[in-house]
């Protein structure tokens, strides 16, 4: 039986950081807890037939940038994402398409919320 991969994605789930991301001044000196899963679409087929890990996305090196951008504080959390996106884009060219949500846990807003969260699905425009 032959098949054909129409598309493939690397996926990291459920990384947990503490950041300093917020508008409030004890969000910026206390920290939080936050949430990050990204989504990373790439041109697979290789790797699916080499079984060679010089043919996929390391997974390690996208962490250290995760890890990276989330040290940084930033007020907005669609900022945090956008500078992820970017940073990931830069050092991993391949990378296609990127969905990534940033979750930050129990939001001082006044409300009885679990979380609140940005997504966003970003396109490597490469003709800029």
């Amino acid at each position: 039986m032959n098949c054909k991969l129409k598309s493939g994605f690397v996926c990291l789930k459920n990384l947990r950081f503490h950041a300093r991301h917020g508008v409030l001044p004890q969000e910026r000196a206390t920290g939080g807890e936050f949430v990050v899963n990204i989504r990373a679409k790439y041109p697979l087929e290789k790797a699916v037939e080499s079984d060679d890990v010089a043919d996929t996305l390391n997974y390690a090196e996208m962490f250290e940038i995760l890890n990276k951008e989330m040290l940084t504080p930033s007020c907005l959390l669609e900022h945090v994402a956008g500078r992820i996106g970017k940073s990931i884009f830069k050092a991993m060219p391949m990378v296609e398409a990127i969905d990534i949500t940033v979750e930050k846990i129990n939001p001082p807003m006044g409300a009885d919320v679990d979380s609140s969260a940005v997504e966003l699905h970003l396109i490597n425009d490469k003709t800029f």
